[in-house]
């Protein structure tokens, strides 16, 4: 019985599997092929078949998907209809007010997740203490709902201006709106995330009843299938925070899925971490359409409250702080307005992918540069046949008006890209007040460690970890999760005057539901353990700072360490901190986690410690011209392996450059070390 990891991506699915009869190396099983966007559930299929496993033979399997993510950005959903307050039909499109760039006139907003011919206004308020100000107008809402009814619109989200500290209203509304349309998937804001806050609030609430439908199909799809193959598994799927739930848990809360896919990558530099005994990690994963980063400290992910998935679309759910960009494999390069040569966002994805693939594409990617430069070999790692003279043809479009040889171009192409991955990077370290010098940099990926060197280079990062695994990461890192869960609730106060029998009974009764969902899910109540935090500020700031609180029943002496350490938590993320001025608690968090069994160092040997094949030759291009270099496949890479630049490591679902200026090592676990030559 297998353990199963799979990932789904822009253009390749991954699985990692562990035979938990057999938890070494020889018992695992690892699968890339084409994504299917047409069915993204038959590119998991695809993957079980490619690796070997039947469905029957699968004990867990764990799901990390963008399939909420690309629906939302791609605007590919039920749109729903939104019910507030009457007054705030449009703070979704009024947001902040805020300009993402203070200069350009010509700026537009995107296009809001509800138009404004789906979004409805009630008669209705509650006081910010949650008492009733105006009575909902009963009658008002069934006439509204019977206009929804009648458009066809069976996904509704109802958010009031003041449900975070009362939802006493907004359940009210539930219930007319069952009553006038039985069939209606309701999401209610003061169930969703109750925070103050009305724009995050509503938005997270839109997004939650966009994606039930979706998510739900697919995950019933995806069941379905496995089912009608003999699997009896339960599926579990990767959360934006770095936990997993159960599939009925991700349908009925879809927008704790913004980051799936590369949370697993975190959870896998988590696993790293420990086994390294490294606990400052950059993260990095590099794939077919897109390039992550996220920071880790002390072996863990660095959480934000502030991601947004468009510009004036907050999403309020605590998450990963990983910051995608259109950087991949299948970026496309192209020459802008001003006659600069520019990579990305925009990608080929699976279909028709880069024109070196063969299936119709003719724009050049990186893929097409790395093969045109000999970086990647023209069977790319056996898995099937690429088109050199395609993959020139390509470059040759960019290269020609830039009056470059196609191998300058292409050079230039992948020297760009390291330099939009360097950026990523810093967004993730230095905007956070972290020094990435302070951290190795683990590049996963199926690409991550072709540009690996010069990416870190570029952000200033001294040393680079490739795993053996890393083409299949974030699939390996949903096997290492966790189930967890993260609930909030508005509770301000100020510090001065804080009822400490309140604050208890708020955070108790946040663990209690916590405890709840672990059940819900199958986590092990022995297993169980409970982190809690206070969104705090000094009061008549507009932002907060994470602040963690202790363990067990508070007194009134533990304000007083509370305090100290949100002026820790200030300095570290500002810069600075006072004394002198009041603070406030706004918000209270509970991180309630069911531990699982992890994988055995055992399983995590790469190569094996005899492999003696002789590495084989290769003409490759660095700085400006061609090299006759050594490059080692799995079979010649054994472990303690040390080599200087230049030559290429290969692995079953990636590759190591190691440029002129580099040295690499493998490690007693296969994984591969550069750093830069001493001499360089």
């Amino acid at each position: 019985m297998f353990r199963i990891g799979v990932d789904i991506g822009g253009t390749f699915t991954d699985l990692y599997a562990l035979d938990e009869a057999n938890p070494t190396a020889s018992g695992v099983r690892t699968a890339k092929v084409l994504s299917t966007p047409e069915d993204l559930s038959l590119g998991v299929l695809n993957a079980l078949r490619s690796a070997g496993i039947a469905p029957r033979e699968i004990s867990t399997i764990v799901h990390g998907t963008t399939v909420a993510t690309n629906a939302l950005l791609e605007r590919k959903y039920p749109e729903p209809a939104l019910i507030t307050t009457a007054g705030f039909r449009d703070v979704l499109e009024i947001g902040r007010q805020r300009r993402q760039a203070l200069y350009d006139p010509y700026q537009v907003k995107p296009k809001p997740l509800v138009s404004r011919a789906n979004r409805y206004t009630v008669t209705e308020k509650l006081g910010a203490d949650g008492t009733v100000v105006t009575p909902l107008d009963e009658d008002q809402l069934r006439e509204t709902a019977a206009q929804i009814r009648d458009r066809g619109i069976r996904n509704i989200a109802v958010a009031f201006i003041n449900g975070y500290n009362s939802g006493h209203h907004e359940q009210l509304a539930r219930k007319i709106l069952l009553d006038v349309i039985p069939d209606a998937t309701i999401a209610l804001s003061s169930e969703t995330r109750p925070k103050v806050r009305e724009l995050g609030r509503f938005v997270t609430t839109a997004i939650r009843a966009a994606m039930m439908p979706v998510v739900g199909d697919y995950m019933t799809r995806l069941e379905s299938k496995l089912e009608a193959e003999g699997s009896t598994a339960p599926l579990y799927i990767v959360k934006s925070n770095g936990g997993m739930m159960r599939a009925e848990s991700a349908k009925e809360h879809p927008e704790e899925l913004i980051e799936s896919g590369p949370a697993g990558g975190v959870a896998a530099g988590a696993y790293l971490a420990a086994l390294l005994d490294s606990p400052n990690l950059i993260v990095t994963d590099v794939g077919g359409t897109s390039f992550e980063a996220a920071l880790m400290e002390q072996g863990r992910g660095l959480v934000t409250d502030e991601y947004e998935l468009e510009w004036e679309m907050p999403v309020i759910v605590p998450m990963l702080d990983i910051r995608s960009i259109g950087a991949g494999g299948g970026s496309i390069a192209w020459i802008d307005s001003g006659g600069s040569l520019r990579v990305g966002p925009e990608s080929a994805g699976a279909v028709p992918g880069p024109a070196c693939y063969g299936r119709g594409g003719h724009r050049p990617t990186v893929t097409d540069a790395n093969l045109v430069l000999g970086r990647i070999s023209p069977d790319l790692s056996g898995k099937f046949t690429l088109d050199v003279e395609a993959a020139e043809k390509a470059i040759a479009t960019v290269a020609d008006p830039l009056g470059m040889t196609i191998h300058e171009c292409a050079e230039g192409i992948l020297a760009i890209l390291s330099e939009n991955m360097a950026g990523a990077i810093r967004m993730v370290s230095s905007d956070r007040g972290r020094d990435p010098r302070d951290h190795a940099m683990v590049a996963f990926g199926g690409a991550g460690g072709l540009s690996a060197f010069e990416t870190a280079r570029g952000a200033g990062v001294d040393k680079i970890i490739v795993p053996p695994y890393g083409g299949v990461a974030c699939a390996f890192g949903a096997i290492t999760m966790d189930v967890r869960h993260d609930l909030e609730g508005t509770f301000y106060h100020p510090f001065a005057d804080v009822n400490i029998d309140e604050f208890n009974s708020a955070l108790d009764d946040l663990e209690a539901q916590a405890r709840e969902l672990l059940a819900r899910d199958g986590a092990n109540a022995d297993t169980v353990e409970i982190d809690r935090f206070a969104a705090m500020r000094y009061i008549g700031q507009s932002y907060e700072v994470t602040t963690p609180l202790p363990d067990g029943t508070l007194s009134d002496q533990s304000l007083d360490e509370i305090t100290k350490a949100f002026y820790r938590a200030h300095e570290q993320e500002y810069g600075v901190y006072s004394t002198e001025f009041p603070v406030a608690v706004v918000n209270l968090r509970i991180t309630a986690v069911g531990k699982t069994a992890k994988p055995a160092e055992s399983a995590m040997v790469g190569p094996a410690a005899g492999g003696t094949a002789e590495p084989t030759r290769r003409r490759v291009y660095f700085d400006g011209a061609f090299t006759e270099i050594d490059v080692y496949g799995p079979d010649s890479t054994p472990i303690g392996l040390e080599v200087d630049g230049p030559t290429i490591i290969e692995q079953a679902h990636g590759g190591v450059v190691v440029p002129p200026a580099a040295r690499a090592r493998v490690d007693q676990y296969g994984n591969i070390i550069l750093e830069s030559k001493k001499d360089q």
